[in-house]
Order: C-alpha cells, then sequence, then structure tokens
C-alpha cells in the first residue's frame, strides 16, 4: 500500500494487518454497541427536529466510511446531543414544517460542514480547535446539556413544546403543567425508562441500561394496549440510507454557511479531544489534521445518504472500549445491526413511546454537565469562570448558534486580553539568588545603578507596542536613580509589525533626548532579522543586542569602569556580582 493510500484510508492499513484474535473481540464489541446505536439515534434525530429514521441513516453511514478514513481504531461517531439543538435550530424554522425539507436542508448542512473539516484537515488546520479554551468549552456544552434536556421534558409529560428561547420554553411548560396538559400515562412511561436508566447505571449493572429502558417501555406499550394513549414513534419506512437532498434550491445556501463552520469548529473540538484520549489509553498516536479530514469525509457522507451531523461520540466510544473493541471492525457490526434492525425489524418502533427516547436523550445529555469541573474552575480562577458563565448563559438565553458565535468571540476576546496587555516587570538582583527576577515577587532586590532592565511577556503587535513604550518610560521616570541605560529583557518577544517599530522608534527618540542608550538582550534571531527588515539597522546596530541580560549588564559595568578615574574606589564585591555567568542565569531565567 502506498503510503498516500495509507493515509487517507487507514482502515485499509488496518484490514491488511489484521489478527484473527481480534475478530470474536470486535463483533462482540459490535453487538454489544448496536444496542446503544439504535436508541440514541433516534433519540437525537427527534431533538434535531427530524424523523427517527434519519438517526439510524446518520448511524450507519459514519460508521461505515470511518472504518475506512478513520485514524482512530475505536473512536464511534453518530449523532450527538450537543449538535441537536444547533442543527435544529439551522434547520426546523428554514423547513416550515415540511419534514422532508428538514431532512434535505440537514443533508446539506452536513455536507458544508464536513466540506470545511476536509479543507481544514488539508491545510493542516487541526490547531484552530486551540481557540476554544477549556473555560468556555465547559460554559458552551453545560449550556447545551441544559437546552437539550429542557426541548426534551414537554415530549416526557406528553404535550407539546415551544421551540423558542428558553425563558419562553420554561413559561409555555409552567403554564401547561398549571392548565393540566400533562399525561399521566406518558409521565409512567418516563418515569419507568429514567429509573431503570438511572438505577442500572447506579448499580453499575451490566445490563445496558439504555436497551432495557426502551425495551421495557415498548413492552409495556404493547401489553398494555396504550399505542392509541401516548404518542409513539410508528413503525419506520421502508427503505436503506438514500440521497434525500430534493427541493433545494440556491437560497438555503447562505443561511447554512455560519452553523456549519461553527458545528464543524465544535464537533472537531470535541472529536479530537476524544479521539486523542481513546488513543492515549491504547498507546496508540492520531494526526489532529488526519483527524479532521476524516470527520469532514465522513459528515458529507452521512449528509448525501439522508442523514445529518454527527460528531465523535463520548457516551458510544466508552461502550466499545469496555466491550473489547480492537479495530473499527466494531463500528462496522454496529452498523450492520442498525442495518439489520432497519431491514428484519422496523416495525417494532410501532410501540415505541416518543417519551422513553426523550428519557433518553435527557440522561445522555445530562453527562454533558460537569459540575465538579465548574466547582474546580470557580476556586481556581474568577475571570476564567466568568467566561465560562458568558458562553452558558449565550447558549441559554440567546441560543445555540449564537452561542457558538459568542464562545469564539470570547475565545479571541480573552487571547487579545492577554495579549494586549500581559505581564510586564522590571526585574533585579536578588541575594542568594541567580539570575535577575522581578521586583514585585522580590522587593527586597535591588537595582544597578543607572541600569534599568524591562522585561515585556508577549509578543510586540500593533495593539501593545504603546503599552510597552509607555512601561519602559514609567520604569526611567520613577527610578530612584538618574538612568543611564534600558536593557529590553526580550526572550518573551516572539513577534513584532511596523506599527511597534513607529512606537519604538519614539521611544528611542525619547529616551535618547534624556541620555540614555536602549540595548535588546536574549532578542530570537528571527526577531532581529525583522528590525533590520523594517530598516532600522542604522538605530539598533549589533552592538544594541546582547546574547544574555548577564552580558549585557557586564557590558554597562565595564564601560561604568573605563569612565572612572584610576584612582577611583571601586565596589568589587557589586561588580562581579552583576556579571553573572550564562549558566547561572539560565536556571531561572528571571520568570516572575
Amino acid at each position: 500500500m502506498t503510503s498516500a493510500a495509507a493515509r487517507w484510508l487507514p482502515g485499509l492499513a488496518v484490514a491488511r494487518s489484521y489478527e484473527r484474535a481480534w475478530l470474536r473481540k470486535d463483533v462482540v464489541a459490535g453487538v454489544a454497541l448496536a444496542a446503544f446505536l439504535l436508541p440514541a439515534g433516534m433519540g437525537y434525530a427527534r431533538a434535531s427536529g427530524l424523523p427517527a429514521v434519519t438517526g439510524l441513516y446518520a448511524t450507519i453511514v459514519p460508521l461505515l466510511a470511518y472504518a475506512l478514513v478513520g485514524p482512530s481504531r475505536i473512536l464511534v461517531l453518530g449523532p450527538d446531543s450537543a449538535l441537536a439543538p444547533v442543527i435544529a435550530a439551522s434547520v426546523v424554522v428554514l423547513a416550515a414544517g415540511d419534514p422532508a425539507r428538514a431532512v434535505a436542508l440537514a443533508g446539506l448542512l452536513a455536507i458544508f460542514m464536513g466540506l470545511a473539516l476536509v479543507l481544514g484537515g488539508v491545510l493542516r488546520l487541526g490547531f484552530v480547535t486551540d481557540l476554544l479554551s477549556k473555560p468556555i468549552r465547559l460554559g458552551y456544552l453545560n449550556g447545551i446539556a441544559v437546552v437539550v434536556m429542557l426541548s426534551q421534558v414537554p415530549t416526557t409529560l406528553g404535550f407539546a413544546g415551544d421551540s423558542g428561547p428558553i425563558l419562553d420554553r420554561i413559561g409555555e411548560i409552567a403554564s401547561q403543567v398549571a392548565a393540566g396538559a400533562v399525561q399521566p400515562t406518558t409521565l409512567a412511561i418516563t418515569a419507568v425508562t429514567l429509573g431503570l436508566m438511572i438505577g442500572l447505571r447506579l448499580a453499575h449493572s451490566s445490563i445496558p441500561g439504555v436497551l432495557a429502558a426502551v425495551a421495557a417501555a415498548m413492552v409495556i406499550t404493547a401489553a398494555f394496549g396504550l399505542s392509541d394513549d401516548v404518542a409513539v414513534v410508528g413503525a419506520l419506512p421502508a427503505g436503506l440510507p438514500a440521497p434525500a437532498l430534493g427541493g433545494l434550491t440556491w437560497a438555503d445556501v447562505g443561511p447554512l454557511i455560519g452553523p456549519a463552520l461553527g458545528i464543524a469548529l465544535i464537533t472537531f473540538a470535541d472529536t479530537g479531544v476524544l479521539s486523542r484520549s481513546f488513543a492515549a489509553r491504547r498507546g496508540e498516536t492520531v494526526d489532529g489534521s488526519q483527524e479532521m479530514a476524516a470527520m469532514g469525509i465522513v459528515n458529507v457522507a452521512a449528509g448525501l445518504f439522508g442523514g445529518f451531523p454527527v460528531s465523535g461520540s463520548s457516551s458510544r466510544t466508552p461502550v466499545a472500549e469496555q466491550a473489547g473493541a480492537r479495530t473499527q471492525l466494531t463500528g462496522v457490526v454496529g452498523a450492520l445491526g442498525v442495518l439489520a434492525f432497519l431491514l428484519f425489524a422496523r416495525g417494532a418502533t410501532a410501540y415505541l413511546p416518543t417519551a422513553a427516547l426523550a428519557a433518553v436523550v435527557i440522561v445522555a445529555a445530562s453527562s454533558l454537565i460537569d459540575v465538579p469541573a465548574l466547582a474546580q474552575l470557580a476556586r481556581m480562577s474568577r475571570t476564567e469562570t466568568l467566561l465560562a458563565a458568558s458562553a452558558f448563559l449565550g447558549v441559554t438565553l440567546i441560543g445555540p448558534l449564537e452561542g457558538i458565535v459568542i464562545a469564539l468571540g470570547l475565545s479571541l476576546l480573552t487571547f487579545v486580553t492577554h495579549a494586549w496587555r500581559p505581564y510586564r516587570a522590571e526585574l533585579v538582583r536578588v541575594d542568594g539568588i541567580k539570575g535577575y527576577h522581578d521586583i514585585d515577587r522580590h522587593p527586597e532586590g535591588r537595582r544597578i545603578p543607572g541600569l534599568v532592565i524591562a522585561r515585556f511577556d508577549a509578543p510586540l503587535f500593533f495593539a501593545n507596542g504603546g503599552i510597552f513604550a509607555d512601561f519602559v518610560r514609567s520604569l526611567v521616570e520613577t527610578a530612584p536613580e538618574p538612568v543611564d541605560r534600558v536593557v529590553v529583557a526580550s526572550e518573551p518577544i516572539t513577534g513584532l509589525d511596523t506599527t511597534v517599530i513607529d512606537d519604538l522608534t519614539r521611544l528611542d527618540d525619547w529616551l535618547r533626548a534624556r541620555g540614555v542608550d536602549l540595548v535588546f538582550a536574549e532578542m530570537k534571531g528571527p526577531i532581529k532579522d525583522r528590525i533590520v527588515r523594517y530598516g532600522l539597522r542604522g538605530r539598533f546596530d549589533p552592538e544594541h543586542f546582547y546574547p544574555t541580560i548577564g552580558q549585557a549588564v557586564s557590558a554597562y559595568r565595564a564601560e561604568q569602569r573605563a569612565l572612572l578615574p584610576d584612582d577611583a574606589d571601586v565596589d568589587v564585591a557589586e561588580t562581579s556580582d552583576a556579571e553573572t555567568s550564562d549558566a547561572e542565569e539560565s536556571d531561572e531565567g528571571g520568570r516572575p
């Protein structure tokens, strides 16, 4: 197999090296997985505002496609609770109550999302998921959990729900309950389903809670003839996954582009972390950009064959792992199990209460709520807790689509704020400690007379160049003794743009007018090259740059000694102390 084929079709590489001993484990794990795929697929489809059968299509096709193109050996893909409200918000209004049109729009959404991921994978853009920091992802996912769970509450109580803002939904639920719209039979089925799932989970039973609960709900409905008293899914339509994009026009493209890009980022952020985590547990590695492209191909396939956007599943992947899955064959067996259900048992859903599926979705969505992580975040950082709360409120009060935009905006704002107003320090000598250190952390430190050492912990760009210059000016103006030279500890400065060149020029002019030299220590080669390229070679010649802070200080000391009369009394101890060796200085590097 060529290297290109191995890269784009890793499933074939696994098949070529497949070991007979793996077969039984993969088949058993696949059968166990199928029991979870059926109710989850149908439940998330309904939560997305789509017919239940589309959830099975969005399960079969992605698993088969990922078995060929997916780099992770046991990752399970399919409909996901975190995507359901975003899909619903994207297609329900545009569909105007037409289920066939909703399916077509959801398929087009998956295709656009998949193409964005494929392009990102080809361009090696797997790193972009770092835009979503942990606090913002926590807030977003907890908000999505609340939205999903609340959207299913009316179904569990037996009446239709409002699809508007969350506060309107809560008000509508309260008014319906007050008006006596709750159906006792539906509520009882909901209670049985939730009780079985939660009870079996708490008991750590080997019996699949989802399968047992859904089966119990179906048996009760059939045994007591309740199919006329409670809403049921009904028998699934005949047919296999097939193209369902009819009736779309160019006017449908624009409204789906934004949601597709947002879903793509959220999907890969979760899937990438999930894939890497399970691979690490198995001693394997997964290329992020390759995973990104594979997710894109999978979603294009899902959209072309009657499905909708899918993601890696944090609830079904552990099922496959715990059941002993070794390779992608587990997903293939699971997909074939779902396909067999469609072919031979599709009539069974005539007794499947929609309330039972709603309960499955509620339990699954509850796993997104991470109260311990939020509590730990609150103890660690007030600022990051506010970011998480903002993302949570954006999703719950404004909407899941808008929540994606808010989450991205908050992430970018956090990045810009850190770079705009970074930590900055004046460095001093501290007796008994090697190197140069932040005076705010070591107030007992002593300055070198006539010398200011400044550190700015960020790249220099248009938004913070003025802050850097003002910081240096303030150190010179507030120095307890006249200043002859400013040394900029430049190791943290990893960037420089043309706007900053003007700020540096004005700062240097201001310092020269006061008889102060401006020099740099530990500046990286590419940044020095940029200063030369921007035309400042004449202003900052090679003598303005020093390999280390210690050498910059030693050079200043030597110049001062050279200016003293021959009979001047020199403080030898202080001088030798200042001339710190490179090895000593590197021990701590002046970090705060």
